[in-house]
C-alpha cells in the first residue's frame, strides 16, 4: 500500500510542522469529504471501499490529528447580498508578539473580515473582507484602523471571483 506524507501547517494546531502519514484510503476520504462534507459516513464508506465502521474510525483519526478541521456550508455571497469583496493589504511598523495578538483579536471582532494572512514582501498582512456595499466596506475600514496603529492600508476590489474554495490538492 502506497504511503504519502502530508506536512500540515495549522496555526492553532499542536501539530505545527509535524508529519502526518496518510495512505491512499485517507486521501480518498479527504477528497470525497472536500467535494461534499454533508455526505453520510455510509456514503463516504461506499465511495472509498470501506465498511462504515472502518470509515468512521479513519475520519475520527483524521479529525483527532487536525487534518479535518470541521464541516461548513459554503454560501453564495452574491445570493445573500454580499456583493463586494475587498482584499486589504496592511503594512505595520509593529511586529511584537503582544501587538500581533492584539491585532489578531481586533480583526476577529470584525465579522465582515473572513480571512487574514501574515505575508512576506512589502506588506505584512492580507485581509479578505466581504460586505454588501462600499459604505459597508468603509465601516470595516474605519473599525479596523480605529483601535490599532497601522502604517498603511490599501484595498483591492474584486471585480469577479474566478476560482474560490477549491479543494486542496493532497497528492
Amino acid at each position: 500500500m502506497e504511503k504519502i506524507i502530508l506536512l500540515v501547517f495549522a496555526i492553532n494546531s499542536c501539530l505545527l510542522g509535524h508529519m502526518i502519514e496518510l495512505d491512499n484510503i485517507d486521501h480518498k476520504i479527504l477528497t470525497v469529504l472536500q467535494k461534499d462534507g454533508a455526505l453520510s459516513q455510509r456514503d463516504v464508506a461506499s465511495k472509498v471501499g470501506l465498511s462504515q465502521n472502518a470509515c468512521w474510525r479513519r475520519i475520527r483519526r483524521l479529525t483527532d490529528l487536525g487534518v479535518i478541521e470541521g464541516y461548513h456550508a459554503r454560501l453564495n455571497a452574491g445570493a445573500i447580498g454580499l456583493d463586494l469583496t475587498v482584499f486589504m493589504m496592511i503594512r505595520t511598523r509593529k511586529h511584537s508578539e503582544g501587538w500581533s495578538k492584539k491585532f489578531k483579536t481586533h480583526v476577529e471582532s470584525i465579522p465582515q473580515i473572513v480571512e487574514m494572512h501574515r505575508i512576506g514582501g512589502d506588506w505584512d498582512y492580507l485581509i479578505k473582507a466581504v460586505t454588501k456595499t462600499m459604505a459597508d466596506y468603509d465601516k470595516v475600514y474605519q473599525l479596523l484602523t480605529a483601535k490599532v496603529e497601522l502604517e498603511s492600508v490599501t484595498g483591492l476590489f474584486s471585480m469577479e471571483t474566478i476560482l474560490e474554495n477549491r479543494p486542496l490538492s493532497i497528492r
